[in-house]
């Protein structure tokens, strides 16, 4: 179940501060305490944060190697050097190419570029230097995005006589390279130590060019919201900054990849330029993204624009079958670990860090997917908030034959037979350095909404939103609601609650849940959109939650009826010993466990499970954490379960449990409602001449939602559903695009519904 979790807690000390700054600034609290939680202390960090630009850039000259490295280039310029740049395949790289290529044009070089692609590997190697000194015997090669892993190489390069400078963001190995390196993360006067390596580039052209430099600062822009850098601090002048000039200015280049994007955000850039030219890499031809970036001609850029989006539609159908892929792999082994590793022969390496990415996000852990060369697994490592892989790497490293990157992201390679101990060491250095709330599925909110309409236009200044500037999330409690799909079988939902209209997009699957009785908390954002001159406020729902209390809501019985259609179930265990077994199996591992009732006082007799999440009709997360269910709806999947645990006896099991092993509880019942039910044929034939009678009343997409629509024409509730789905079964009735029909002259008997059968076998025992 996805966790919510505060995103901030101040004192009273820091809610009086925030207050004044409030007052000062002319803006909401809620505001102001969003911008005191994230390090805006005073009115004047608050201002600056609200208005980012190039006046808060800082001086390149106070990072170290700067100045011995624009020096270098001078001297470069005034003596006629061959200078090459050596870049990186992604969209951090060839951003960065872009950014010193045109800079150092501008300056008087005109450097030869080279990057490598996917399949040399990442960062420089023997085999890309020879090239370049074959090719074109440089004097001088500057790297971007890359180099400060590469001491041995830099130092071959040196050898055969070119000068270097690495510049390049990643984090320090122990070992540097024996050269001018300049990198925010060394110990220095610079202030800033995230920036992307295009970032780093963009300060290094400021170096050289001054204030016509800025001209260049869309390119650093796109990488740094490609590369998931923070957006704060000068990240964020970088990137607001670049919007501007994107949405004034735009290159042909970026024109041709927007197509008609409409308005610009850093996240367009991250959801529809990024990945294509990320793309042109992973099929193997960074070079038709370097080109795109480089060159003036326009007829060539519209060629190049519509090479990397067919690359992009290829890249996503092939992630799309390697997660297939990775998922079947998982379901097959079990995701009960702290980490998900796997490898494969056949995969491609272009593609399994976005694939482990999306792994990591769906079971909120860090993932490492291998592809087999030989000997050798390649892969990449992928990481969830709060969990830091390279550090866990590092102290791993025995294991590992090459690795890089940071925080959240990291190459790594592998040899075949170390994989095992490898997986090991890590899931063991994640449980003894992080805890179960590190690893929780989180939604960050920071509080209930109000004043909807101002603190929208005032979150509207806290954009760009990103990595360590997330988009702000609020809550509202709600009971019933009336969601209904914005059309005809769309799976996306409107609603409006507490006065503010939400769309829920892909929420069909909640609907049941949105339109019961059973408390919820609804976890939004809001947006702002202008459409033909007018401008339209809307929430939009990330997620809808239980909030404890899950009553006899219609639409628990109506699941509990459901259920027996299921296979029949039998007791193997009593409530003492089931008690038992979770907690041993809880505190042996945080997954695999799903605990399943039917009737919600069956919960009081399980102290085992006291602070487990609980999820209602179906799993809010896939990541396989230990759970409880109440009233899962019939083909509820839980195959990823290693046991599945009915707390009381079911009416049957209608889920999908796989290979899981099934536990019964024959100590408590969840079938007592049923056992409530009138079976009698004069109470159900009253039932039917009311539904005959008045049909029009009935609507909805299921019983429960029938029952609501009517009251259940006077009827008690569980009684309505049980007749309604009993006729149904029997083809006297239907329910159809949310309208009830009545069959005309049918005749049966109610023993032929399987559904009156069994509850009436119920009734008797």
């Amino acid at each position: 179940m996805k966790k919510l979790v505060h995103e901030f807690e101040l004192s009273s000390a820091e809610e009086e501060e925030a207050r004044r700054c409030a007052a000062a600034l002319g803006i909401t609290p809620t505001t102001a305490r969003i911008l005191y939680a994230r390090g805006m202390t005073t009115a004047e960090k608050m201002r600056s944060f609200l208005h980012p630009g190039a006046r808060h850039l800082l001086s390149p000259f106070l990072m170290k190697g700067m100045k011995e490295a624009a020096q270098l280039l001078t001297q470069a310029r005034d003596e006629g050097w061959r200078v090459a740049l050596f870049g990186d395949y992604d969209a951090d790289g060839i951003g960065a190419l872009a950014v010193l290529s045109r800079a150092l044009k501008e300056f008087g070089i005109e450097p030869y570029l080279y990057v490598p692609e996917r399949s040399e590997g990442y960062g420089m190697s023997v085999a890309a230097l020879d090239t370049i000194f074959d090719e074109f015997m440089p004097e001088l090669i500057v790297t971007v995005d890359c180099g400060i892993s590469n001491a041995a190489e830099v130092a071959y390069a040196q050898e055969n006589g070119a000068e270097v400078i690495v510049t390049d963001h990643h984090e320090l190995p122990e070992r540097l390279p024996d050269c001018i390196v300049i990198n925010p993360k060394l110990e220095d006067d610079y202030p800033y130590d995230n920036l992307c390596g295009a970032g780093v580039a963009f300060k290094l052209a400021t170096a050289l060019l001054g204030e016509r430099a800025m001209k260049y600062v869309d390119f650093a822009a796109l990488s740094t919201v490609a590369d998931s850098v923070p957006l704060l601090g000068e990240n964020r002048d970088i990137v607001a900054e670049g919007l501007r000039r994107i949405e004034k200015h735009p290159r042909p280049a970026f024109s041709a990849l927007l197509g008609k994007a409409g308005e610009i955000s850093a996240q367009t850039l991250a959801f529809t330029v990024a990945p294509r030219i990320n793309a042109a890499g992973r099929m193997g031809d960074a070079h038709a993204a370097l080109a795109l970036f480089t060159t003036e001609n326009e007829e060539a850029i519209s060629l190049l624009a519509e090479k990397l989006n067919l690359y992009n539609t290829e890249r996503q159908h092939a992630c799309d079958e390697l997660y297939a892929q990775a998922l079947a792999a998982i379901r097959a082994e079990g995701a009960f670990g702290n980490v998900v590793m796997l490898a494969a022969d056949n995969w491609n390496a272009g593609f399994v860090g976005i694939v482990a990415a999306r792994i990591a996000e769906e079971f909120s852990r860090p993932a490492l997917l291998f592809v087999r060369r030989g000997d050798m697994l390649r892969g990449s490592a992928r990481s969830v908030e709060g969990v830091n892989i390279f550090e866990a790497l590092k102290a791993c490293s025995q294991y590992i034959e090459e690795f890089g990157g940071h925080a959240q992201a990291a190459g790594i390679n592998v040899r075949a037979d170390k994989f095992d101990d490898l997986k090991r060491a890590l899931g063991a250095y994640i449980g003894e350095h992080y805890s179960r709330e590190d690893l929780a599925s989180k939604l960050y909110v920071v509080g209930e909404g109000e004043d909807h309409a101002r603190v929208a236009h005032e979150l509207a200044m806290l954009e760009p939103f990103g990595i360590g500037n997330r988009r702000p999330l609020f809550t509202m409690e709600a009971g019933s609601l009336a969601a209904a799909p914005v059309k005809p079988l769309s799976p996306h939902l409107t609603l409006n609650a507490h006065g503010l209209d939400l769309m829920y997009f892909s929420g069909a699957k909640d609907l049941k849940f949105l339109r019961s009785d059973l408390k919820k908390t609804l976890v939004y954002e809001y947006n702002l959109s202008v459409f033909r001159g007018r401008e339209y406020l809307k929430g939009f729902i990330r997620a809808v939650l239980p909030a404890g209390g899950a009553g006899a809501a219609p639409e628990i019985f109506e699941n509990t009826l459901l259920a027996l259609r299921g296979k029949p179930v039998a007791a193997n265990t009593d409530t003492a010993e089931l008690d038992a077994f979770l907690a041993a199996r809880r505190a042996e591992c945080a997954y695999g466990l799903c605990a399943i009732c039917y009737d919600v006082s069956t919960l009081a007799a399980f102290p085992s499970i006291k602070g487990l999440p609980a999820d209602v009709f179906r799993l809010s997360s896939g990541n396989c954490e230990n759970v409880v269910l109440i009233a899962p709806d019939p083909g509820c999947d839980l195959s990823g379960y290693r046991d599945v645990v009915f707390l009381d006896m079911p009416p049957a099991n209608a889920l999908e449990t796989g290979t899981a092993r099934i536990l019964c509880n024959g100590g408590c019942s969840g079938r007592q409602a049923l056992r409530r039910v009138a079976t009698q044929r004069e109470t159900l034939l009253g039932v039917f001449r009311a539904l005959r009678a008045h049909a029009a009343r009935v609507t909805g997409e299921s019983y429960a939602q029938a029952a609501r629509s009517c009251e259940s024409l006077g009827f008690g509730e569980e009684e309505f559903i049980f007749a309604l789905a009993v006729f149904e079964e029997l083809g006297l009735v239907a329910l159809r695009e949310g309208r009830l029909i009545v069959a005309q002259g049918k005749k049966t008997e109610l023993t032929a519904s399987a559904l009156y059968r069994a509850v009436a076998a119920l009734g008797e025992e």
